[in-house]
């Protein structure tokens, strides 16, 4: 039976759109700014982008439908975010950056009613952005969230929540925070913790410094956030009390590959430079397209790019399907962080002393997507995991035949 990969008639007319308004609205004004957004205006800029995309029928692609979005599911998002990667910037313009994007799903699948009204509309319409604080400093949660150590306990009229968070992206500017906090059990426990949502005018919470990372185009920065004896009401609990790592699963497995689906529109756009720039220079007698090295060096960036939509199309297909797709999601985004900053670095290579300068849109490139390989889990964190999950199974076989 033939597999149809072809796109609905109005999710390639929204893909269409994408392209043509990333590339004429969109990269013009990254490259002015060196894909610096704060540079560019931080928040400011942000509104005015999504206005733009607004006017160009291209906003939130992803949100549901009631929520100003157009409702796509995993598999047709792939190649709208992918057209929305091909700037820096564009997902900002599309409101499908992290961590907003990743909000808004898992907001949408465990909310209730109020808390949708309250955090979900504004998020999804671009009324305000939003932050994702789970990420501790040293032994706190990072790669192993088991180590959640930030501990919300019950207080008259709801709980009240102490600790760090590092690493916690665009809280700079945020409008609200989803909290991770643990409500029972120790740090190493696999359960015990729980989501709450806060406002973040909210008394007790403080974001402290920017922490000064390779990357530059994700508005508010990446942060430390300080829980001080903030107090929240029992109607703050996203979900139920316990279940947030549960929960976060909900938002982790679609985000990672969301990320993939953006990284590989940049990734993209530097194999389109190189290619560009071998197929008209000249040098050693013979434009530098037509040279072996170089040549290899354009066919093992096409080969990436087509194994990681096809890792990424399957990934997408479980996650409609309603699975869990643990190992489809840490194949996908492993294969994908790696294959990425190799075809952006071969881009460079091809494109030799401009393609570290700042006349090719190369060096931001790289500056961009190499983090990718750390955040949303580390590639030896999720190889640890694809092994553990083979090697399981074939012990349950073998204990099965005994």
């Amino acid at each position: 039976m033939a597999i149809d990969l072809s796109l609905p008639g109005e999710v390639q007319a929204l893909v269409d759109r994408t392209r043509s308004f990333v590339r004429e609205h969109v990269v013009p004004l990254e490259d002015a700014h060196d894909g610096d957004i704060a540079a560019a205006g931080g928040d400011t800029f942000r509104v005015e982008l999504q206005q733009a995309a607004q006017e160009a029928g291209v906003f939130a692609p992803h949100a549901p439908v009631e929520y100003g979005g157009h409702g796509l599911g995993m598999s047709d998002r792939a190649p709208v975010f992918e057209e929305a990667g091909y700037s820096l910037f564009g997902p900002t313009a599309l409101n499908i950056a992290a961590p907003d994007e990743g909000n808004v799903h898992m907001l949408a699948h465990i909310a209730n009613p109020e808390q949708k009204a309250q955090y979900l509309a504004p998020l999804a319409h671009g009324d305000m952005r939003s932050a994702f604080a789970m990420t501790e400093p040293a032994p706190g949660a990072g790669s192993d969230p088991s180590a959640l150590s930030t501990r919300a306990v019950r207080s008259e009229g709801g709980w009240r929540i102490n600790g760090t968070k590092l690493f916690i992206t665009g809280a700079d500017g945020a409008g609200f925070f989803i909290i991770m906090a643990r409500t029972s059990g120790e740090p190493g426990a696999r359960g015990g913790a729980t989501m709450f949502l806060a406002p973040a005018d909210t008394p007790g919470i403080r974001v402290g410094r920017h922490l000064d990372t390779l990357d530059r185009s994700m508005v508010g920065g990446h942060c430390e956030v300080l829980f001080e004896d903030l107090l929240v009401p029992d109607s703050a609990v996203l979900g139920e009390v316990d279940r947030g790592f549960e929960y976060a699963q909900v938002r982790l497995g679609p985000a990672r590959m969301t990320h993939v689906m953006r990284w590989l529109g940049a990734a993209r756009r530097g194999h389109d430079v190189a290619v560009a720039q071998v197929a008209r220079r000249e040098g050693f007698g013979a434009k530098l397209g037509d040279l072996g090295m170089v040549q290899k060096m354009v066919a093992d960036n096409e080969i990436d790019i087509a194994a990681t939509r096809a890792l990424l199309t399957r990934a997408c297909w479980e996650l409609d399907r309603g699975e869990s797709a643990g190992n489809a999601t840490s194949i996908a985004k492993t294969y994908a962080a790696e294959a990425i900053f190799r075809i952006v670095d071969r881009s460079m290579q091809m494109c030799g002393g401009l393609g570290v300068s700042g006349d090719l849109p190369l060096a931001r490139l790289s500056r961009e997507v190499r983090p990718f390989r750390i955040y949303d889990g580390p590639s030896e964190v999720h190889r640890w995991a694809i092994a553990k999950r083979t090697v399981g199974a074939a012990k349950r076989a073998l204990r099965d035949s005994e």
